[in-house]
């Protein structure tokens, strides 16, 4: 049985992008499913997108999650910027969107410019999100030169959304991905709601203070949307010293947790001394099967989207 393997890095002051690289080229190599790029403070991190691009060029067997906000960011401009970088790592992206604020852009025409509930932005964020990267499917692309005809218009679609917190006509100026969209990962430390969650979510990340709940609270959300478990993957949280880790014992106890609270992977985050994250991929990662996949959602374990690739 294999085990997705997602591993956390922040790249900014506290570790530089060459050495976030020598890092991925580790994670590579020791058969990590993913790298999941967090988000932070300004001053003290990058931001996530052009790092995941200039990393994925070099490293284009790995799957690339990148961290994003509400706070800052306007739906349309964040759907466009990951949808482009799903493309062109062809299908290897995903986003973990994170419950925040609003952003300048689309509070100056939001319906409830006051409203301040992060859970319920952060549904109905992704809810536009998913909408936007369905708007422009792969099949409306037709490119014929001969007959002048770029696109077939009558499948690309506005999504006119006009909700509490945004409004968003859409569509999408570029086609979906070899994936069909991007994977949108929850993150259950936002402490968001399991049924917003279960509607538009592909993953979702739990800490270790909700592990013995995680899988019943996921199931019985699933069962009242109506969707079918292996549609949204289960990923526990670890944090993990980087210079005193046990790689054997450690490997077998994580492989009991997932086993014993049915998750479907792990997001390793290594604390201490970034340079000590290699060692501690060589030792641990191999021990604990990783998966792989010609894109991020097979590589998580997830059933291909219906006319994804197309």
């Amino acid at each position: 049985m294999t085990t997705a393997i997602v591993l956390d890095l922040t790249v900014g002051v506290s570790l530089s992008v060459p050495e976030a690289a020598e890092i991925a080229a580790v994670a590579r190599d020791t058969g990590v499913s993913a790298v999941r790029l967090l988000d932070g403070a300004p001053d003290d991190v990058l931001d996530t997108t052009p790092v995941a691009a200039y990393l994925a060029a070099r490293f284009p067997e790995l799957g690339w999650i990148v961290d994003s906000p509400t706070t800052h960011n306007a739906p349309y401009n964040l759907a466009r910027r990951v949808l482009s970088l799903d493309r062109a790592t062809a299908g290897r992206t995903g986003l973990a969107l994170r419950a925040g604020d609003g952003d300048e852009v689309s509070e100056a025409a939001a319906p409830d410019a006051t409203a301040g509930e992060r859970h319920r932005r952060w549904a109905e964020y992704a809810d536009v999100l998913t909408r936007l990267w369905e708007s422009f499917p792969a099949t409306a692309l037709l490119g014929d030169q001969a007959a002048g005809v770029f696109a077939q218009d009558t499948l690309i679609k506005p999504i006119d959304h006009e909700g509490r917190f945004y409004r968003v006509a859409g569509p999408l100026d570029g086609p979906s991905s070899p994936q069909g969209r991007p994977v949108l990962v929850a993150d259950a430390r936002d402490d968001l709601d399991w049924n917003d969650v279960v509607a538009v979510a592909d993953a979702v990340v739990v800490p270790r203070d909700r592990t013995p709940e995680a899988a019943a609270r996921l199931a019985e959300a699933l069962e009242r949307a109506g969707r079918p478990r292996r549609e949204v993957a289960l990923l526990r949280r670890v944090e993990l010293p980087a210079d005193d880790t046990d790689a054997a014992a450690t490997a077998a106890e994580l492989a009991d947790w997932t086993a014993r609270h049915a998750f479907d992977g792990l997001e390793l985050a290594p604390t201490g001394d970034p340079g000590r994250i290699p060692a501690l991929l060589r030792a641990l990662v191999p021990r604990l099967n990783p998966s792989a996949g010609p894109t991020l959602r097979a590589a998580l374990g997830l059933p291909e989207l219906i006319g994804a690739g197309s």
